[in-house]
């Protein structure tokens, strides 16, 4: 192959002109570098490019496949199903030869989301403990920078890391007390892709396909795209006309926040051209998402919702459908796909929290994690990060590996009505508790839907809510509220999710 290259050069200096080009290297995605993670128990899929036509060959743990090279220069196999293992030599071999080291197989999650998802570990409230303990060859993580295209791309820079008190500050907080937990339960190596942008709405993450197949959903996304490509030029002629004054106004206030001891306001920036923003439809997908398909996971992690808060209703349709697209893209089936329902907070309304819980009966293989206890009212970014994680673990290790453990706090079934009392029963119900104290944060309502807060015991597996102002109820809620107040639990320790009886859905 060496030689090869160089026959060029060496024609052309002995001027007997310019011979074919040089063939190209056979190529591998970043996704198969060192030190990466293979699926366990099910075909692995391995990719790349070469000359069109190239016969390509891939060794690894004894197997050998070969695959050639189409006309658009791109080869694929698809190595039978392996058991774990901590330290193999993947070889490609072309016109030239790729040897990818140190591969483990074991258990690999896709982690995506927003901002809380993207939340380092070094910011974590445990940080201290946790990145000192971190230390662990067979926990590795790969970490893609934030980027968007308007098409499909099929590449993303990154290597993977094995986790140790240098590299781990820098990993999503959720996804690492994730990958911690099962590493602890399964006793084999865990991969972590971790793919999320901070600030980003759902459609972002949503492929082009998905949203084009709900006429609905596409029609909305699209209509609101153009009425912000149409309102943008008069966004951005105010902001330059006020820019000289605010951008002073804000170096007074900073100054003074400063010297205060206190966190300076943002500085006014310049607003983002929807035409290049990475949240517009499809754009994070397009860069973040579609390279990394088909490589073998065993699902995924998801933590989002902030940025569709105030479009709770279109989300109850947005979010499955961007979960069915994954899925078919990847084309492993309805792989387990868990996700973090959002935190108590004073901008999040009780509608996004519905839209998520109503997702675990539209969608087959989904759980979710509830942390009504692990909010901050006035902060977005709420610092306890350990909960979040071990409670999407607890979800894979008794749905997708099979341990006997509860991952879920109590989720409402059924109401019935038993003269003037409402009785709720739960699924998830054994041990039924309230956490320091009486029942709180139920109301109840009749007929007129004017609810008042109601008083709650817990009998069994059920829950009995009253009013003396509600003789006949017709509805309950719980937690319906942006910064919800709410202590009902299961014997496991998890927090019920906020509800209400009276959903349309």
């Amino acid at each position: 192959m060496k030689t090869s290259r160089l026959l060029p050069f060496v024609a052309l200096a002995l001027g007997l002109g310019p011979l074919p080009s040089a063939v190209a290297d056979v190529k591998l995605p970043a996704l198969f570098s060192d030190h990466a993670v293979l699926q366990r128990g099910q075909p692995v899929p391995v990719w790349g490019t070469a000359d069109a036509g190239e016969e390509v060959t891939v060794s690894l743990a004894g197997q050998t496949q070969t695959a050639k090279a189409g006309a658009d220069g791109k080869w694929k196999v698809s190595l039978t199903p392996l058991k774990e293992a901590e330290s193999l030599t993947l070889t490609v071999k072309g016109h030239n030869t790729l040897t990818v080291n140190d591969v483990a197989v074991g258990e690999v999650w896709l982690a995506s989301g927003q901002s809380n998802m993207a939340y380092r570990l070094a910011a974590d409230a445990n940080a201290a403990a946790a990145i000192a303990a971190a230390a662990d060859p067979q926990l590795r993580f790969f970490t893609i920078s934030g980027n968007s295209s308007d098409t499909p791309l099929a590449e993303v820079p990154s290597k993977w890391l094995a986790s140790d008190a240098t590299s781990a500050p820098g990993y999503s907080a959720v996804a690492y007390y994730f990958a911690r937990d099962l590493r602890k339960a399964l006793k084999v190596p865990v991969g972590i892709i971790h793919s999320s942008v901070g600030g980003t709405p759902a459609e972002a993450w949503t492929s082009r396909g998905a949203i084009e197949a709900n006429e609905e959903l596409n029609k909305g996304l699209s209509e609101m795209q153009a009425a912000a490509i149409e309102a943008y030029p008069a966004l951005l002629a105010k902001y330059q006309e006020n820019e000289e004054k605010d951008l002073k106004n804000w170096q007074i206030a900073a100054d003074k926040a400063t010297a205060a001891g206190q966190v300076a306001p943002r500085k006014p920036a310049p607003p983002r051209d929807p035409a290049k923003n990475p949240s517009r439809p499809s754009a994070l997908y397009n860069a973040m998402i579609a390279p990394l398909e088909p490589y073998g996971i065993r699902g995924a992690i998801w933590y989002q919702g902030e940025s569709n808060s105030g479009r709770a209703a279109q989300y109850r349709t947005l979010f499955p459908a961007m979960i069915t697209g994954w899925r078919q893209a990847w084309g492993q089936g309805e792989f387990p796909f868990f996700f973090v329902q959002i935190a108590p907070h004073v901008g999040m309304l009780p509608e996004i929290r519905e839209a998520q819980l109503l997702t675990l009966d539209k969608v087959p293989q989904t759980a979710m994690a509830v942390i009504t206890d692990c909010g901050d009212a006035k902060d977005i970014h709420p610092k306890q990060k350990e909960p979040v994680g071990s409670r999407l673990a607890l979800a894979a290790r008794a749905t997708v590996y099979g341990e006997k453990i509860e991952y879920s706090g109590p989720a409402f079934e059924s109401l019935t009505v038993d003269g003037g009392r409402a009785v709720l029963k739960f699924q998830h119900a054994a041990g039924l508790t309230a956490k320091d104290g009486e029942l709180k944060g139920f109301t109840v309502a009749g007929e007129d839907k004017n609810f008042v807060p109601a008083k709650a015991e817990i009998k069994g597996e059920t829950v009995i809510v009253s009013a003396e102002s509600v003789s006949t109820p017709a509805a309950v809620r719980y937690g319906w509220a942006n910064v919800p107040e709410v202590n009902l639990y299961n014997a496991a320790g998890l927090p019920a999710s906020p509800f209400r009886t009276d959903v349309e859905k």
